[in-house]
């Protein structure tokens, strides 16, 4: 078979997208839209509804088909109603990625004196949001012959430095196992790993003043900085069939931050 770029397309395909309705300029809004844009159906899905509507609407005015559900990731019985919620619209799901996560509302304290409130808190939305997201859909991706999921970790978990890292790295940890316990039934799981970003988000968190910008501008290889945009290519090859051998991977987009062989 010869490779064509039409191997990028998603025509056809059902995806959700967790944590896309959330602050305006975020990763999650241009993933959603990265994948309507090649032609997938997409489930706008957060624990923000008017969030998660505004984005539909955004995609549906701009050609997209597109709808919002409001989810609690780090509830069993909300992510299994948002499966039903993706089915019930567009017939099934073939594409997870669990961009839900906390950044700017998880605890930054010394981890000798973190509570472990914080601390489970953060797991059950950046760990085990994801887990019970990849549940809820894989009996319908296995039902549709296969599917693709892709985990939201961190170039921060590299090395994890924090409770936010921490949680991260262990994404990584769940996505080596999805991957390795569902490929041969062509559900792929992968992992894509953001820099410093200039969504909303990223920036509450990072401001334009921060010293950590002077670091990164003398530490990373070509800008410090990406916009959400950035991080959607990656996306798509693990979305799409022109990605389909890869799989247990963390992809790095990040200007050349993390470097690892």
């Amino acid at each position: 078979m010869t490779f064509t770029n039409d191997q990028f397309r998603l025509d056809g395909k059902v995806a959700i997208v967790t944590g896309a309705g959330g602050r305006g300029n975020s990763i999650g809004r241009a993933y959603a839209f990265g994948l309507s844009n090649a032609g997938a159906k997409v489930v706008i899905a957060d624990l923000n509804a008017d969030g998660a509507k505004v984005v539909a609407d955004e995609i549906n005015a701009a050609g997209g088909n597109a709808v919002p559900v409001q989810v609690d990731v780090a509830n069993e019985a909300s992510t299994l109603a948002m499966a039903r919620a993706a089915e019930a619209a567009f017939g099934g799901v073939d594409i997870l990625i669990n961009n839900a996560a906390l950044m700017v509302d998880i605890s930054y304290d010394n981890i000798e004196t973190i509570s472990l409130e914080a601390w489970n808190r953060a797991f059950a939305v950046n760990l085990n949001g994801a887990l019970l997201c990849s549940r809820a859909v894989i009996p319908s991706m296995r039902q549709r012959g296969g599917g693709r999921i892709v985990n939201q970790t961190s170039g921060g978990a590299f090395p994890a430095i924090g409770l936010y890292g921490i949680s991260k790295l262990a994404l990584v940890g769940l996505t080596t196992t999805l991957a390795k316990q569902f490929g041969k039934e062509n559900i792929t799981c992968n992992a894509i790993a953001p820099g410093n970003v200039t969504s909303d988000a990223g920036k509450m968190l990072v401001p334009d003043d921060s010293p950590f910008i002077k670091f990164l501008e003398m530490t990373v290889a070509t800008k410090p900085r990406g916009a959400p945009d950035e991080l959607v290519g990656a996306a798509l090859l693990l979305c799409s069939e022109a990605g389909k051998w890869i799989t247990g991977q963390v992809i790095h987009v990040d200007g050349g931050w993390v470097m690892r062989p």
